[in-house]
């Protein structure tokens, strides 16, 4: 190795060190890229993979599941900003994508969601149980899961490039919409989607939505998952093992759901 190759990769590993951090749930990331960054990128990111929907008229086209969807997310949102209060100053939006045949939602950084259609009409959620799901995606961005996985991209597919990202060099953050629609597509790990099942759980309480119907929710999950994995299942650990960790944790949540008095 080379004098310029060491220093290099001694100040890649000073940054990789540097960048660790702790998540809401008390885990380590690996968090290279700053969110800051990562919700520039995803704001761009959206826009460029929703304009084509937009142009064949596939997004918000039922105005009483907009309203509907609209208002159950405005309430978590309410229990998400508490919970961290600096996501307030995030620009927050939700779209619905018409697609009967897919059943999935997602979050990016900095508040950017989305709901296929296919969710409500293969699940027939209630309230609660849609909320659920929202709960879940939502708190995948509050816990900065996005950011992480472009951390762990940058940091294994650019290598010392990182670096730069870790001090701002807009270089290295050239393609920075491009790995954040990346980040998107990679699946969360076991320890993120257990992260987002315990916030997202106790978000959806304090809102005053059941934790009771995540329970229920994966059920009509695993009754799905039977006749073919539906998309949302694809990234997610098994409904039944998803199913008894949440009704575990139901007890610790049904005093906030109770509080809430909804």
């Amino acid at each position: 190795m080379n004098v310029h190759s060491k220093i290099a990769a001694g100040a890649l590993g000073l940054a990789l060190v540097a960048a660790c951090a702790t998540s809401p749930t008390g885990r380590t990331q690996l968090l290279v890229f700053p969110e800051s960054s990562a919700i520039a990128a995803s704001k761009q990111a959206y826009s460029e993979m929703l304009t084509p929907l937009a142009k064949e008229h596939k997004l918000d086209t039922d105005p009483a599941l907009k309203r509907r969807v609209d208002a159950i997310v405005e309430r978590i949102k309410v229990q998400a900003i508490a919970m961290r209060p600096d996501t307030q100053g995030w620009n927050w939006e939700m779209t619905i994508i018409e697609d009967d045949e897919t059943v999935n939602a997602w979050a990016m950084a900095g508040g950017k969601m989305a709901l296929y259609t296919g969710l409500v009409e293969q699940l027939e959620p209630s309230d609660d149980e849609l909320a659920q799901v929202l709960a879940h995606e939502l708190a995948h961005a509050l816990a900065k899961h996005s950011v992480e996985k472009m951390s762990v991209a940058a940091a294994t597919n650019v290598g010392v490039q990182t670096v730069g990202i870790a001090t701002g060099s807009g270089l290295a953050m050239q393609g920075s919409a491009l790995l954040a629609a990346l980040a998107l597509s990679l699946p969360n790990s076991r320890s993120m989607e257990t992260e987002a099942d315990r916030i997202g759980i106790e978000l959806a309480a304090k809102a005053g939505y059941d934790p009771r119907a995540a329970v229920t929710l994966w059920e009509k999950m695993g009754a799905l998952g039977n006749g073919g994995q539906p998309q949302f299942l694809s990234t997610h650990p098994h409904p039944a093992t998803r199913q008894a960790a949440l009704a575990a944790l139901v007890p610790q949540m049904l005093p906030f759901y109770e509080q809430a008095g909804r």
